[in-house]
């Protein structure tokens, strides 16, 4: 079963920032700085952490997972935005 996931970020170098946002980018949705929404199987999450975990400094970073629930729940209806509202990105497939 597949569930949302809130990943947000506060890394003190920009080297390791950049690690974080290129490993992030593959696995979910960028919606703001240092935050990303992303729809993960439970194997999926422990293979982002798996690669995040090398990257994050034990004692200078944090890297916040927040479960928001099951994927089948639409992700706009349990996050309340102020001002600009939340939309999710359009995916289009190429074959």
């Amino acid at each position: 079963m597949r569930r949302h996931y809130l990943i947000t970020y506060d890394i003190s170098d920009d080297k390791r920032r950049t690690q974080i946002f290129e490993t992030l980018k593959d696995h979910g949705d960028h919606v703001q700085f240092s935050v990303f929404f992303c729809d993960l199987s439970a194997v999926e999450l422990a293979q982002v952490r798996a690669l995040l975990h090398p990257l994050v400094h034990q004692i200078q970073d944090q890297v916040m997972i927040v479960d928001l629930g099951p994927d089948h729940a639409p992700l706009d209806a349990g996050v309340e935005c102020l001002g600009k509202p939340y939309e999710p990105p359009i995916r289009t497939m190429i074959i």
